[in-house]
């Protein structure tokens, strides 16, 4: 009777395992993943873009307007019906204006393949395409067209035509850099896509008034954050740290196009916003030495 007794309470004793059953968050995604939040967050900022570009034309044509009654009321009434012709412009003439920001942004990479010639090489047209094409399928980007163009520094853009998606890749970055260097450079700007960033890059070249605002609104930290989904997603990050020390390492010649006002209006875009900037000024998450000792962290 005393043994079992005893073997009862030696049953009921918790185990000394320490076992805990994981719990599994069906709401977790992985940091590294763009998530559709993301995504629409950049493109709500191109609308903000818009709407704060129009703003300033509001405000100017309603204390003209405002005017305008005041003096209907206190001079002549003729003046209102100037307010009336005012008013109705301005209903007409917004969305014309809309509409025409909105097509230059979406062939904006038009007007930079201009300041370029096109470098032809079969070598390194094959390089870039094989990593382009199946770089495009792990990123679920479609209709991307490649072009390698003359220049002796080392930088590359996606960038938004009326036909589609260009990836702009110099002449120099394509023969100098190895292959996983390559693929790294891809795959920043085919993240950049996926996050949303293309297309506000180019509504913040369109948009904006001057360098420092064009980088407020294409986004603080931008190219930081495509860093980390192409290194999650090619699963080497030391390629593309690689790549962006190179970058930065580099003293562009004078007759470069990154040297040039041109490159000023469109630095957001670019993998390297930095050229010709060797050292990061502090807080700058998008200098290309900075994002390389980020992911040499990895």
């Amino acid at each position: 009777m005393a043994q079992s007794s005893r073997n009862r309470r030696r049953g009921t004793r918790p185990s000394s395992s320490g076992f805990v059953a994981p719990v599994l968050d069906p709401s977790w995604q992985s940091p590294y993943v763009p998530a559709h939040h993301e995504r629409e967050h950049n493109l709500t900022a191109v609308r903000r873009a818009y709407w704060r570009r129009q703003s300033i034309v509001s405000v100017i044509v309603g204390l003209v307007t405002v005017g305008l009654i005041v003096a209907a009321l206190l001079a002549s009434a003729w003046w209102g019906l100037v307010a009336a012709v005012v008013v109705v412009a301005y209903a007409i003439l917004t969305p014309v204006v809309a509409a025409r920001l909105r097509r230059r942004s979406a062939d904006l990479g038009t007007r930079m393949v201009a300041a370029f010639a096109e470098a032809r090489s079969a070598h390194d047209e094959g390089r870039l395409s094989t990593v382009l094409e199946r770089l495009a399928a792990t990123f679920g980007v479609t209709e991307v067209d490649a072009l390698i163009v003359r220049d002796g520094g080392y930088n590359a853009a996606l960038v938004r035509r009326a036909s589609g998606l260009t990836l702009l890749v110099t002449s120099a970055l394509v023969s100098d850099f190895d292959l996983i260097e390559l693929e790294g450079v891809v795959a920043h700007c085919l993240a950049r896509e996926r996050l949303g960033l293309v297309t506000r890059g180019c509504a913040a070249v369109v948009v904006g008034r001057d360098g420092a605002d064009r980088q407020q609104l294409a986004g603080t930290g931008a190219a930081f954050r495509a860093d980390e989904v192409a290194a999650a997603q090619i699963r080497y990050p030391v390629g593309l740290a690689q790549a962006l020390e190179r970058c930065a390492r580099q003293e562009v010649a004078g007759d470069s196009y990154f040297a040039s006002p041109d490159y000023d209006l469109t630095r957001c875009l670019w993998l390297n916003p930095r050229s010709g900037e060797p050292q990061a000024r502090e807080g700058d998450l998008d200098h290309p030495l900075v994002r390389a000792a980020a992911l040499e962290e990895w």
